[in-house]
């Protein structure tokens, strides 16, 4: 994304949130940009996970997304994950794909109908991730989704073109 991630950053909403994943990165790079998304985050009141690797210490932190505020996240893309995630103490779930994403092709996505599915009667915040603008966000909101992520869709919002 290069510089397009800190313009998108900066024009998030205050109280949205930012997923640093860049798995592929080495440890100084991503520490770097973690403390770099840190600032604007305090600076915004961003909400700021960790995907991966625990950033901090380099160890594996398998199956979570990471804690904010010691509120533990995970990815989910099955209802056993999502409730094994809750059992495991997840206060914020990230469900995806929902939709076909550029970020994870050929990946299958689950649709709003298996998401809604999935989630029905969970008792902790859903975020959909995978192929999500505003208006996708609009028709799962009746479902129980929180919230939604995405990478295109903000880079756009910011002149930069997918």
């Amino acid at each position: 994304m290069g510089e397009a991630l800190w313009d998108a950053v900066t024009a998030l909403p205050r109280g949205s949130g930012v997923i640093l994943r860049h798995y592929d990165s080495d440890r100084a790079t991503r520490q770097a940009m973690l403390a770099r998304l840190n600032q604007i985050a305090v600076r915004r009141q961003l909400m700021l996970v960790v995907a991966g690797r625990d950033a901090l210490n380099g160890r594996e932190v398998a199956g979570t997304h990471g804690r904010h505020r010691g509120a533990l996240t995970a990815p989910v893309h099955s209802r056993r994950q999502a409730i094994a995630a809750i059992r495991a103490g997840a206060k914020l779930l990230f469900a995806s794909p929902v939709h076909p994403t550029r970020s994870h092709p050929g990946t299958p996505a689950l649709g709003p109908v298996r998401l809604g599915l999935m989630i029905r009667g969970l008792r902790v915040p859903v975020i959909a991730l995978g192929g999500m603008h505003e208006r996708r966000w609009r028709a799962l909101r009746p479902m129980g989704v929180y919230g939604w992520a995405g990478i295109d869709s903000w880079t756009a919002r910011v002149g930069h073109p997918h």
